[in-house]
C-alpha cells in the first residue's frame, strides 16, 4: 500500500502456503515467512520472486533484522540467527519448550517471551528469556507480573522493555533489573483481547490493536513524531458500506452517493421524465485568490503552487448561492470578547439581550425570577432544547380565541400539539408570575416528522451557538404550527373517553376554528399569452411580505406605505413559467391572486432575510420620520433646521397640541392599525389608519355591511442580533383587559398594555417601542394583526374536557405485563376524590442528557446547562378511607427518547422497564398519566409528598400552592438545610426506607405518614411553638448523626409490611 492507503499491487501466493510474517529488509526487498520450510524474497520494483531460502526448522512466524543478523522466531520455541548475505544459520537459541510468542532485539540483547509445556498443556511463561549476543549465551531470566504476549524494546534514555498481555496489561521494566508492579498500566480495549502491538520508529508512540478491529494509540506528547522524517499522512476516505453513519438532510454538502442502492432493472423514483426536468449545469467555482496571486504565466498557461486549501479533485457543492449575500443576518458568530470591550454592543438594550439562568447547588430554587418579571404573567424557561419558539407560544396564548379553543380540545393521539399546547396554556393561566416550561409540548414537537423535515428541530450545539438563522427559523415555525393546529383540530371523531373535547362551541362541521380565525380564501388566476385563463380557489393561513423591485437601488427616499407593500403581498402579481393546457407546453404566464374573504387574524411573515430588505425597512423608516417631523412642525419652514426646543414646546401642555417625542418617531414604519376593504370587482384596498382618522369608506358601525375592516397590531416578533450570544427572539404583545382581569392586577381593569416577552423576562413597554426597529440589532420577523372587536364573535368559555373516566382502569402498553405484577388498585366509582382529599404522590426520573458544567479557577463548579430529566414512574396513593396507603396510580412512562442514565440507585428504574416489548410493569404514555394528574388538580385534591416542587417541574405541571403539602418544608427551619425523607422516616416513624434503591410507592406512603405525624405534633398547626422545639431537637439529632440513618438490623421495608399485604389481599 501507499502512504495514502491506496493499493499499489497484489501478490498471489500458492494456496498451499500459509504465510505469517513479513520483513522489509530495504526499500525494495521483502521477506515472507510462514509454516512452510522456506522463506521467499520478493523484489518490490519488479513484483517478482527473486530467491527462496530453505529453513531447517519450519514455522517462521516472527522475523527481525539488525546490522549483524536476520532473527527468525519459530513455532517450536526456537530463535535462529542467520547471515545477512547467505541466510545460513549462524547460531540458535532454544528459548521455550512450548512455543514462541514474541521477541525483540536491541543492541547486544535478545529478549523473548512464549509458552512452556506443562502437564495440562501449554502455559504462558512469566519469565522472559534474555540472551547476550556478544557471548551468545543466556543471562538471568526476567520475571514479570503480567502474562507476556508481546514485547518491544523502547530505547529512549535506557533500554526499557514494554511487556504486553492479551488482556490489556502493560508493564515497563529494564532487561537486566527487577520488574516493579508500580510500572503496570492498563489499556482499555474495545474487544476482549489485544491481538497486536508495535512501537513507532521514533519510540514516541505505542499502537495496540484489539480483536474488534480498533487501534489504540498512546503517545508521550500531544503531537508526537512517528518516524525521524515524519510528514503528515494523506489518509483515504473510509469505507462506509458495512456501517453507514446517520445522514443529516439539512447539510448542503452531504454526498447522496453514501446511500447504497441495490442493483435493479426497475424504474427508480428519481428517474424524472424529460418533460419535468431541465439541465442545470453547475457553475465552475472561482479560482482561489492565493493561486491567482502566486501564478506565473508562460504564454497563455499559468503555473502556481497548490495552496492545499481543499482535497484533491474535489470541490464543494454550492446549492444556496444566496446564503453568502446576507452576511449580517444569516448567521451571528459568537464572540469571546465581553460587552465591556465591545462598545458597539451597547446598542442592544439590556432587556432585549438573551437571558440565561444561573444555576447554583440548589438548582433553580434560589434563582430570582422576580428580578426579571414583576408582573403576574408567566414567562417560559429557555434551557430546554428547541425553546427558540417561546415567544411564539406567548403570542398564541394572548390571542383570546386561540387560548380558549386550544384548551377546549382533547384527543386520544399520543403526541398531539394542540393537546400539549392546551396543557401549557392551562399552566400559564394558573401561574402567578412563576415561569413555566414547555418541555412536554417540545417533546411532542420533536416527534413530528414534518418538523424535522422543515429543519425546525435544532441540535443543542446549533441552538447554543446561534448557528441557525433564527428569523427564518421562527417564520417557518409560525407557518408549521398554524398548519399543524389546523390539521389537529379538523379531526372531529372523538373517542368516548374524551367526549368532552367536542363540546366546544368553536367546532363546526366544515373548517377548523384555526381555519376560521387565520384562513384567507383566494382566487389564483393564471393568464397565458395565448389568452387561456385558469382560475382555481385556495386558502392560506398567513402572508409573506413581497417588497418592491429595485428598492435597494433607489436611494432617493421614495415613500412607500406599509399598506401598499401589504396590498402588493396579498394581491400578488408575478410573471412565471407555467404549463398551459391550450398550448400543451410551458409558457410565460401572468399569475394574479385575488381575495374572496379576509381572515379574522392577519399573520404576516416579514421575510427580512437579506441586506436588501433590511435597507428597505431602514430607508422607509427614515422617510416616515421626516414626514412626521414636517407634519407636527407645521409652520416651520422646510429649509430651516428644526430645533429641539421648538419641538419640546409643541409637545408641552402649554403648546397647541400634544405631540410624540422625537425618540418615539425614530425607526418607525409599521402602523398600529390598517384598514382593509373588499371592492366589488374582487379588489382590495388597504391603507394605514389611526384612531384620529375617520373611515374612508363608511362609518365604523357599518363596517361589516360595506366590507370595511380595521385591523389592530397585536404582536410583533423580532430577531435580536447580538454577536456575543448568537442572537435571540423576543415578542412585543398587546395584552388585553381580560388577561389583566384574570390575574387580578386591579379591580375593574379595562385598559390594554404592551409587554416585552423575552423568555422569562417580562416587562411593560411603551406602545411605540413595539414598532421601532433599529435594523442594526432589532429586525422584524412576524406581525400579528387582529380584527377590531374580534372576541365578540366567539364564545370564549372554557369547558374542561378532562373527565373522571381517565382515573378508571386502563390497559398497559407492556406486552409481558400480567395481573400478578400489578402494584396498584384503580379507584372505584365510589372512591372518586373530592375537594380537599389527600393524595400521596411521588415520581421517579431518568436522565436524557447529562448536565454541562465547567470548573472555575478557584475550584468551584458552575453549571452551564442542567441535566434534562424525563419522568419514568408516577405513583399516587390514597390518603384517606378504608384503603388508605394503597396506590391507585403506579404508571411507568414509556419514552421514545434515548435514556442516558436510568439512575437505578435513586429511581429504582432498570433498563427495560420503559420498553413496551420487554417490560413487565404497567406501562402507559405520558399524556395518559398527565391527564390523571390534571383531573386531580382540577378537582381540588391536596398532594402530599417529599420534594414535590421538582416532581411537578419535571412532569411539567403547575399546581396551586394551596394544593401542595410538601414534607420538605413542613419539617424545615429557616436558613437550615433540607432534610431527606429517609432521615425523617427513621426519626419520626422508626422506619428504615430506601435501603438499596428508591421505591415511589414506599416514598409516597411514607410522606403521607409524615404528614399525619406533623398534624399530631403541631396539633393541626395550632401550636407552632411546641412544634418548633421538635424541629430543634430534630436538627440537633441530625448533626450528631451526620444526617445518616443507622444501618438496618433485620428491619423490613414498609412496602413488605402488613399495610402492603392488604394490596395483595384486595
Amino acid at each position: 500500500m501507499a502512504r495514502g492507503g491506496l493499493i499499489i499491487f497484489d501478490y498471489l501466493l500458492d494456496e498451499s502456503e500459509d504465510m505469517h510474517s513479513l520483513l522489509l529488509t530495504d526499500s525494495s526487498t521483502l521477506l515472507i515467512g510462514g509454516l512452510q520450510n522456506h522463506i521467499l524474497e520478493i523484489d518490490l520494483n519488479t513484483v517478482q520472486e527473486t530467491q527462496k531460502y530453505t529453513v531447517e526448522t519450519p514455522g517462521v512466524t516472527i522475523m527481525r533484522q539488525t546490522n549483524r543478523f536476520f532473527f527468525c522466531g519459530h513455532t517450536s520455541g526456537k530463535v535462529s540467527l542467520r547471515d545477512l548475505r547467505t541466510f545460513k544459520v549462524e547460531h540458535e537459541f532454544d528459548a521455550f519448550s512450548g512455543s514462541l510468542s514474541d521477541f525483540d532485539v536491541h543492541g547486544n540483547l535478545l529478549a523473548t517471551c512464549g509458552f512452556s509445556s506443562r502437564l495440562t498443556g501449554l502455559a504462558c511463561d512469566r519469565f522472559l528469556k534474555v540472551y547476550d549476543l556478544r557471548m551468545m549465551r543466556a543471562i538471568t531470566p526476567l520475571q514479570v507480573h503480567v502474562d507476556p504476549a508481546f514485547l518491544r524494546f523502547i530505547p529512549t534514555y535506557t533500554s526499557r522493555l514494554a511487556i504486553i498481555s492479551q488482556s490489556g496489561q502493560c508493564q515497563f521494566c529494564e532487561p537486566t533489573g527487577l520488574a516493579n508492579p508500580a510500572d503496570i498500566f492498563h489499556v482499555n480495549p474495545v474487544g476482549p483481547l489485544l491481538m497486536t502491538f508495535d512501537v513507532s520508529a521514533s519510540k514516541q508512540a505505542l499502537a495496540f490493536g484489539d480483536s474488534e478491529g480498533c487501534v489504540h494509540l498512546w503517545t508521550d506528547s500531544p503531537e508526537p513524531s512517528f518516524n525521524p522524517y515524519s510528514r503528515e499522512t494523506e489518509f483515504a476516505l473510509p469505507c462506509l458500506v458495512d456501517s453507514l453513519p446517520p445522514l443529516d438532510w439539512s447539510q448542503d454538502l452531504l454526498p447522496l452517493s453514501l446511500i447504497p442502492v441495490p442493483l435493479t432493472t426497475d424504474t427508480l423514483l428519481s428517474d424524472w421524465p424529460a418533460a419535468n426536468s431541465a439541465p442545470a449545469p453547475r457553475r465552475a467555482p472561482p479560482v482561489d485568490a492565493e493561486i491567482l496571486r502566486t501564478m506565473k504565466k508562460v504564454g497563455f498557461i499559468g503555473y502556481a503552487p497548490n495552496p492545499r486549501t481543499r482535497l484533491r479533485n474535489q470541490i464543494p457543492y454550492r446549492l444556496k448561492e444566496s446564503d453568502s449575500e446576507f452576511d449580517s443576518f444569516s448567521q451571528v458568530t459568537e464572540s469571546p470578547i465581553g460587552r465591556e470591550e465591545e462598545p458597539h454592543l451597547h446598542m442592544v438594550s439590556k432587556k432585549y439581550r438573551k437571558v440565561t439562568i444561573k444555576y447554583s447547588k440548589l438548582g433553580l430554587e434560589d434563582f430570582d425570577f422576580k428580578h426579571y418579571n414583576k408582573t403576574l404573567f408567566a414567562g417560559l424557561e429557555p434551557h430546554i432544547p428547541n425553546a427558540y419558539c417561546n415567544c411564539m407560544i406567548q403570542v398564541l396564548y394572548f390571542l383570546e380565541p386561540v387560548r380558549c379553543l386550544i384548551q377546549n380540545h382533547l384527543c386520544q393521539k399520543e403526541f398531539c400539539l394542540a393537546c400539549e399546547l392546551g396543557f401549557l396554556f392551562h399552566m400559564l393561566d394558573l401561574s402567578r408570575g412563576d415561569p413555566c416550561q414547555g418541555s412536554n409540548f417540545l417533546r411532542a414537537f420533536r416527534t413530528i416528522p414534518e418538523a424535522s423535515a422543515l429543519g425546525l428541530i435544532l441540535a443543542d450545539s446549533d441552538e447554543a451557538s446561534g448557528k441557525g438563522n433564527l428569523a427564518r427559523l421562527i417564520q417557518r415555525w409560525n407557518r408549521f404550527i398554524l398548519t399543524q393546529l389546523h390539521q389537529d383540530l379538523q379531526e372531529l371523531e372523538v373517542p368516548q373517553a374524551y367526549r368532552g373535547a367536542g363540546g366546544s362551541s368553536f367546532c363546526s362541521s366544515g373548517d377548523s376554528v384555526i381555519g376560521q380565525l387565520f384562513s384567507c380564501e383566494m382566487e389564483n388566476c393564471s393568464l397565458c399569452r395565448c389568452g387561456s385563463e385558469t382560475v382555481r380557489a385556495s386558502s392560506t393561513l398567513l402572508f409573506t411580505l413581497s417588497y418592491p423591485e429595485g428598492s435597494n437601488s433607489d436611494k432617493t427616499g421614495k415613500n412607500c406605505d406599509f399598506a401598499q407593500v401589504l396590498k402588493r403581498s396579498i394581491c400578488l402579481e408575478q410573471n412565471t413559467q407555467a404549463w398551459c393546457d391550450n398550448c400543451e407546453k410551458y409558457q410565460p404566464t401572468i399569475q394574479t391572486r385575488n381575495i374572496r374573504h379576509l381572515p379574522d387574524i392577519l399573520v404576516i411573515n416579514c421575510e427580512v432575510n437579506s441586506l436588501k430588505e433590511a435597507d428597505f425597512w431602514r430607508m422607509q423608516a427614515e422617510v416616515a420620520f421626516k414626514m412626521a417631523i414636517k407634519k407636527h412642525s407645521g409652520e416651520i419652514s422646510k429649509n430651516k433646521e428644526f430645533a429641539l426646543a421648538d419641538w419640546k414646546e409643541l409637545g408641552s401642555p402649554e403648546g397647541m397640541l400634544m405631540c410624540p417625542s422625537i425618540e418615539e418617531l425614530k425607526n418607525v414604519w409599521l402602523p398600529f392599525s390598517i384598514q382593509m376593504k373588499m371592492t366589488k370587482n374582487k379588489g382590495l384596498d388597504v391603507c394605514n389608519w389611526t384612531d384620529g382618522d375617520e373611515m374612508q369608506w363608511g362609518p365604523a358601525r357599518a363596517e361589516e355591511e360595506h366590507g370595511v375592516y380595521v385591523y389592530d397590531l397585536m404582536a410583533t416578533v423580532v430577531h435580536i442580533l447580538d454577536s456575543r450570544t448568537g442572537g435571540s427572539l423576543v415578542a412585543h404583545i398587546k395584552v388585553g383587559e381580560t388577561y389583566h382581569q384574570r390575574k387580578e392586577v386591579s379591580e375593574g381593569v379595562t385598559h390594554q398594555q404592551w409587554y416585552l416577552f423575552n423568555d422569562f423576562l417580562i416587562e411593560p413597554i411603551d406602545k411605540h417601542e413595539a414598532v421601532q426597529f433599529d435594523m442594526n440589532w432589532k429586525v422584524p420577523a412576524i406581525l400579528y394583526y387582529i380584527k377590531r372587536n374580534l372576541n365578540s364573535k366567539y364564545n370564549l368559555n372554557i369547558k374542561n374536557p378532562i373527565e373522571a373516566s381517565v382515573l378508571l382502569a386502563e390497559a398497559s402498553l407492556a406486552r409481558k405485563q400480567r395481573k400478578t405484577h400489578t402494584t396498584f388498585i384503580p379507584l372505584m366509582l365510589n372512591e372518586m376524590p373530592q375537594v380537599g382529599d389527600l393524595v400521596g404522590l411521588d415520581a421517579e426520573f431518568v436522565t436524557l442528557n447529562e448536565e454541562e458544567a465547567e470548573l472555575r479557577s478557584d475550584g468551584t463548579k458552575s453549571t452551564i446547562k442542567p441535566s434534562q430529566m424525563s419522568v419514568a414512574r408516577i405513583t399516587c396513593v390514597r390518603g384517606q378511607g378504608p384503603n388508605e396507603g394503597i396506590p391507585f396510580i403506579d404508571d411507568y412512562i414509556s419514552t421514545q427518547e434515548q435514556v442516558v442514565d436510568y439512575l437505578t440507585q435513586y429511581s429504582g428504574i432498570k433498563p427495560g422497564d420503559l420498553d413496551a416489548k420487554i417490560s413487565s410493569k404497567h406501562l402507559t404514555t405520558l399524556k395518559s398519566t398527565y391527564l390523571k394528574l390534571r383531573f386531580l388538580i382540577d378537582i381540588g385534591v391536596k398532594f402530599v409528598g417529599h420534594g414535590l416542587q421538582k416532581d411537578f417541574r419535571v412532569i411539567n405541571l403547575m399546581v396551586p400552592k394551596d394544593q401542595v403539602l410538601d414534607t420538605v418544608y413542613l419539617f424545615h427551619m429557616p436558613r437550615k438545610r433540607m432534610i431527606s425523607l429517609r432521615f425523617l422516616a427513621w426519626y419520626f416513624l422508626d422506619l428504615k426506607i430506601q435501603g438499596e434503591t428508591h421505591d415511589s410507592i414506599e416514598d409516597a406512603r411514607t410522606a403521607l405518614q409524615l404528614y399525619r405525624k406533623y398534624l399530631e405534633l403541631s396539633k393541626n398547626g395550632t401550636e407552632p411553638e411546641s412544634f418548633h422545639k421538635v424541629l430543634k431537637s430534630l436538627y440537633e439529632k441530625g448533626r450528631k448523626m451526620d444526617w445518616k440513618v443507622p444501618e438496618p438490623e433485620g428491619q423490613t421495608s414498609p412496602k413488605n409490611a402488613a399495610v402492603f399485604s392488604s394490596v395483595l389481599a384486595l
